[in-house]
């Protein structure tokens, strides 16, 4: 990651998504060569010099503090993960690439645990590290894809039948975008993660659009429809659970959002369980 080329990306777009009235300013009445706020009304809202504020936005400021950082988020109404990622691109961290990851043995415990609903564990860059047979019955037979396949960016934008399998698609897609935005800022020297955001790109433009756009977000929890082709459509609710042991790692846990969501993942779950007929 271009730590400066990302933070300037960041501030600038931020910049242009607020109006003076969002920012609790009167307009001048000036003209705006372009849309949002300008430089210096961030800084003043901040409470630093002009100049100093340029010096951040290009990437120049050195040793910013805590303090400078924090009043720059709240003027520009960053969200709590934005806040955060402001930080990791104006203070990056000079680290050796993350070490591969083993699922904890608590995590696994809990996986193996959950019978009745869809779960699987994610790890860095969405990477799947494991799940249940509910979960592989309603999202991917992970079991026969190769390693490096066991992805949900992968599998969200370069599988086919994913739109089919999503109905509320766009917004799976725009989460998972936003999560691996944020995921490269805490180990922005992973040349898995560089790779991967390569390959996506050259996918297309639904891809591309998106990682421009510079949304930022973790994955705690929402809802989303999926398709089943033995059970139909189901109205889903996931949490996630975050180990204290490893960050990066996190069970996902989705449950019905309505009656018949749970009627049909309790099919689902005695279709998956009955013998298959040998060929």
């Amino acid at each position: 990651m271009d730590h400066r080329a990302e933070l300037r990306a960041f501030l600038r777009e931020r910049r242009a998504r607020l109006s003076p009235a969002d920012a609790g300013l009167r307009d001048d009445g000036r003209r705006r060569r372009v849309p949002g706020l300008r430089r210096e009304e961030v800084a003043q809202l901040a409470g630093v010099s002009v100049d100093y504020y340029v010096h951040l936005e290009q990437g120049r400021a050195r040793q910013v503090s805590d303090s400078v950082l924090d009043a720059v988020a709240r003027a520009l109404r960053l969200t709590p993960d934005e806040h955060a990622y402001l930080h990791r691109l104006a203070r990056p961290v000079r680290a050796a690439g993350p070490r591969p990851q083993r699922v904890l043995a608590g995590v696994a415990d809990l996986l193996a645990a959950l019978h009745e609903r869809p779960a699987y564990v994610v790890g860095r860059r969405t990477d799947v590290l494991a799940w249940n047979p509910l979960a592989a019955a309603l999202f991917a037979d992970f079991a026969t894809l190769p390693p490096a396949r066991r992805n949900m960016a992968r599998l969200v934008f370069l599988d086919p039948e994913a739109p089919g399998r999503y109905v509320t698609w766009s917004r799976k897609a725009d989460d998972v975008v936003a999560y691996l935005r944020l995921d490269m800022s805490r180990h922005p020297h992973d040349p898995a993660m560089t790779a991967l955001i390569d390959e996506l790109s050259a996918s297309g433009e639904e891809f591309r659009r998106r990682w421009a756009s510079g949304e930022v977000r973790d994955k705690r929890g929402g809802e989303l429809v999926m398709r089943h082709q033995a059970v139909g459509e189901l109205r889903l609710r996931f949490e996630t659970l975050r180990p204290t042991g490893d960050p990066d790692q996190a069970l996902i846990v989705w449950n019905p959002a309505d009656a018949r969501a749970a009627t049909a993942l309790a099919l689902l779950g005695t279709l998956i369980a009955e013998p298959q007929p040998s060929r």
